[in-house]
């Protein structure tokens, strides 16, 4: 993103501040199911301690003294404790995923609308395919984080400190022993973690490249296989799955650079209870039952104290992708409603544009530079010119996809930037030249835009497109799937679903990017004779590539390096013979003239 779009979050943003956003806007409202988990995990920890102690009356009084009335008492007891233990993991794990997933649908969800608000502008910046990347491994791996947390904090750290009650309870000397070597690893622990948040972020930042190389190589199969480009693309993935692979590698060996540390001091620890305890028991100190129940507390701690002490490394992980999710959350979009902004009052759709100058971010040059221009309510204009003249720029600034750097863009008098985008895009009904279908049936694609029109509404639209008669011959006629962007249509029908879309919309501007571009003679013949239909009472801009397709229009602007260059209808600008006159003789060079027309004649000279 550029620095005008980028978020307010820091990559160096603290611990305490990325875990006291994520509870506060997403995790605190689920408060009361995660305080009911950590009953559960208590109950969890409560059971475990009880384990280790049963050892003591087994060994102590049952093998000590024979006594099978206790043995098949504290048979019992275990049965219990164990199924017991079993509900509440049960029920801790259940509530915990419900948190973790409700987390990340609430997330999505806020990631979704704040992505489809966002100016045009911004997914110029961001591709598709590292947004996807964000959508949907950043946000898992905050829901691995969240549930990893909350049990490392509840049944681990609880059931730990349930299995050291057991180990003071029994021999509060022993326990000391057992922990005094552990505080050495505490700082290790902590600057490891602050390296996995690096790590973890620059791997995520990597998936979501592989993810747009993907989203690139998949669109655009058919040109790799055109232009025998397979071998380049798979070394072009091969690079970014290695990069991946080279970063997820170090980012394991990051998380797990403490488990030698850990292991040696949880041996140390043993070593030391079982040579100071034994003497104990040995010298009739400590009863072999109570050595016992130490020991097994010793050994059922350690997993849990392991699983504790890696907590942070879980932690930061879900940090980095806490800063990534929330630095598109954060996002501020710039075309937005004005203070003050009212609803547009139509009165025909008139456009002006008034010493109007954009230039896109990043460009050297630009796009439009003092530009005038006029469309009456009703006109049909038709913009022409080379490419990069600034024609698709003028169509993206009527909707306001963009904001004019200078001057004003005026639809009845009223500048777009004063009026609301709801009520200003509902006034405009835009077809491209790059359709896009959206992946539903050919009713709701139709209906895209008014969701509400009636199905007599629907159809009437589709006839004047030319579009009733193919979409009844389909499989399951309107209600046919057109699958991802249309892929299971033709170009053509594409294009006349799309011109239908507009049709059914009824909005009094119209925007056409050479609209009839992909479609064969015969259907333009018609699609044609539905567009003079539709333009009536209009305001219609048109940009014409052929210019075949705009020698009724009310009023031809030629454009060039965003300037208007000559205006005027298509006979008058033939007999000028300037830019116009040229651009047409070249286009029909080797066709014969419309008939009852004069063919342009160039000047020497010109």
């Amino acid at each position: 993103m550029s620095e005008k779009h980028k978020a307010k979050v820091r990559w160096d943003e603290s611990t305490r501040v990325l875990v006291g956003r994520l509870w506060r806007e997403h995790v605190r409202r689920y408060r009361g199911r995660i305080a009911v988990a950590i009953v559960f995990m208590a109950l969890v920890a409560g059971c475990t301690g009880a384990m280790a102690q049963l050892m003591d009356p087994i060994i102590s009084y049952v093998f000590s003294e024979k006594n099978a009335d206790l043995l098949w008492a504290i048979a019992g007891a275990a049965l219990v404790v164990f199924t017991v233990r079993g509900f509440a993991a049960y029920g801790e794990s259940v509530l915990m995923s419900q948190v973790g997933f409700r987390v990340v649908a609430d997330l999505r969800q806020r990631l979704y609308e704040r992505l489809i608000r966002a100016d045009v502008a911004f997914f110029n910046e961001m591709p598709p395919g590292q947004l996807g990347a964000r959508f949907v491994n950043d946000v898992q791996q905050l829901q691995n984080t969240v549930s990893h947390v909350f049990t490392g904090l509840g049944r681990d750290f609880l059931t730990a400190l349930a299995l050291v009650a057991v180990m003071f309870y029994q021999n509060w000397i022993l326990a000391l022993i057992a922990f005094v070597a552990f505080p050495t690893a505490i700082l290790p622990v902590l600057r490891i973690g602050k390296r996995m948040r690096r790590v973890s972020g620059n791997t995520q930042h990597q998936i979501g490249l592989l993810s747009t190389l993907l989203d690139e190589t998949f669109h655009g199969a058919r040109h790799v296989k055109a232009y025998g480009m397979e071998g380049y693309e798979s070394e072009r993935a091969r690079a970014r799955i290695d990069e991946v692979y080279a970063l997820q590698l170090k980012g394991s060996r990051v998380r797990n650079v403490t488990q030698p540390l850990l292991e040696v001091l949880g041996g140390l620890a043993v070593i030391g209870v079982i040579l100071y305890g034994g003497n104990l028991v040995i010298a009739g100190d400590q009863g072999p039952g109570s050595f016992a129940a130490f020991i097994t507390a010793v050994l059922l701690a350690f997993e849990p104290a392991k699983r504790v002490a890696k907590l942070n490394n879980n932690l930061q992980e879900g940090l980095a992708a806490a800063q990534r999710v929330f630095e598109l959350i954060d996002y501020q979009p710039e075309i937005v409603d004005r203070p003050g902004a009212r609803p547009l009052a139509l009165d025909g759709g008139a456009v002006r544009l008034e010493g109007v100058r954009f230039a896109y971010d990043g460009a050297p040059e630009a796009a439009l530079d003092g530009l005038d221009l006029e469309a009456r309510a009703g006109q049909t204009v038709a913009l022409v010119g080379p490419s990069g003249a600034g024609k698709s720029t003028v169509l993206n600034l009527v909707p306001r996809f963009y904001d004019v750097t200078a001057g004003r863009v005026l639809v009845d008098g009223q500048d777009v930037r004063d009026v609301t985008l709801a009520s200003l895009r509902r006034a405009v009904a835009y077809v491209s030249q790059e359709v896009m279908l959206f992946d539903d049936t050919v009713r709701a694609n139709i209906a895209y835009g008014r969701m509400e029109a009636s199905e007599a509404e629907l159809v009437a639209a589709a006839e004047a497109a030319g579009a009733d008669g193919f979409i009844r011959e389909l499989p399951q006629g309107y209600d046919t799937p057109v699958g991802p962007r249309g892929s299971k249509l033709s170009g053509g029908q594409r294009q006349r679903i799309a011109i239908a879309r507009a049709m059914l919309k009824n909005a009094p501007i119209l925007l056409l990017d050479e609209a009839t571009s992909a479609l064969d003679s015969e259907s333009e013949r018609h699609v044609q004779q539905a567009l003079g239909k539709l333009k009536e009472g209009r305001t219609t801009l048109v940009i014409a590539h052929r210019l075949s397709t705009v020698v009724d229009a009310d009023l031809i602007h030629v454009l060039d390096r965003g300037r208007v260059i000559e205006s005027g209808s298509h006979a008058e600008l033939l007999a000028r013979g300037g830019a116009y006159a040229r651009l047409y003789a070249l286009q029909f060079a080797d066709e014969p003239a419309p008939q009852g027309e004069a063919r342009p004649v160039a000047v020497a000279g010109e």
